[in-house]
């Protein structure tokens, strides 16, 4: 009798040891929701700092809670400081990026994470990672308007500012009529510059058919219009492009002031 009761020791104690395993599992997935919860207070209150703390404490207790990670990195990216020149300031944003880049080791499609880095990339004026983190979000997400837009907006970014220095080169005013004037300067320009404009008009024009009274985005279009008259070839298409910009320009107008009649206004 003594022999069974022996035998029957060592696995008591094995489930003993099993049962605690199993309550200290779910102590530390109440205190890891406690901590998420204290986190989300925290980064409705806009204290980022104290937020990604409690965050971190949630990972901690349970690595398998994707919304700890999610919003740790949201609260990183909340502490980035756009144009900001600091140490500080890329170690918060680096951290955001590689906070999401988690989320999506996870869940490679996590439409808030893949918007969220291409965002960050755009703040930090990365227009070549923005876009592609943008190109990369619609492949997934086609009718996400604000990705369609970012990527025109970005088109103008990149086109806007190299155009102005080849007109102040040869001397032209950013108000003079165009195109612009030296065949060979616009050519060259052209060739970096139209894809950019071509592409960033057919993801406006994407984010205006989602969204029909999506003014922000018809205002880019009158610019990249505007863009794509100054490489014309000829006075007539400069005229041409011209208009079509002035359409959209009051196409906008039209829109925000209907927008403002009906107390609505762009949301994302």
């Amino acid at each position: 009798m003594k022999r069974s009761v022996n035998r029957l020791v060592p696995a008591a104690i094995l489930l003993v040891a099993m049962a605690a395993m199993g309550c200290q599992d779910n102590i530390n997935y109440l205190r890891a929701r406690r901590s998420l919860n204290s986190g989300v207070k925290a980064f409705q209150a806009a204290d980022f700092p104290r937020a990604a703390e409690h965050f971190s404490s949630a990972i901690e207790l349970d690595p398998a809670l994707i919304d700890a990670r999610s919003y740790r990195a949201s609260a990183y990216m909340m502490q980035y400081v756009p144009g900001g020149e600091s140490a500080e300031n890329d170690r918060v944003a680096q951290q955001a990026l590689d906070g999401f880049q988690e989320v999506l080791k996870e869940d490679p499609n996590n439409e808030v994470a893949l918007l969220s880095m291409a965002s960050l990339y755009f703040n930090m004026k990365e227009f070549d990672k923005a876009k592609n983190a943008y190109l990369g979000l619609v492949e997934t997400y086609p009718n996400n308007k604000e990705a369609h837009y970012t990527i025109g907006v970005i088109a103008w970014t990149q086109t806007y500012q190299p155009r102005l220095e080849v007109r102040a080169e040869l001397g032209m005013k950013p108000d003079d009529p165009g195109p612009i004037r030296d065949q060979k300067a616009r050519e060259e320009l052209a060739q970096t510059s139209l894809p950019l404009v071509e592409e960033g008009l057919r993801h406006l024009e994407r984010s205006i058919e989602i969204d029909p009274m999506y003014n922000d985005a018809m205002a880019y279009v009158n610019l990249l219009y505007r863009e794509q008259a100054d490489l014309a070839d000829n006075p007539a298409d400069y005229e041409k492009y011209s208009g079509m910009a002035d359409e959209w320009v009051q196409r906008a107008l039209d829109t925000a002031k209907q927008k403002a009649e009906a107390g609505t206004q762009d949301a994302f």
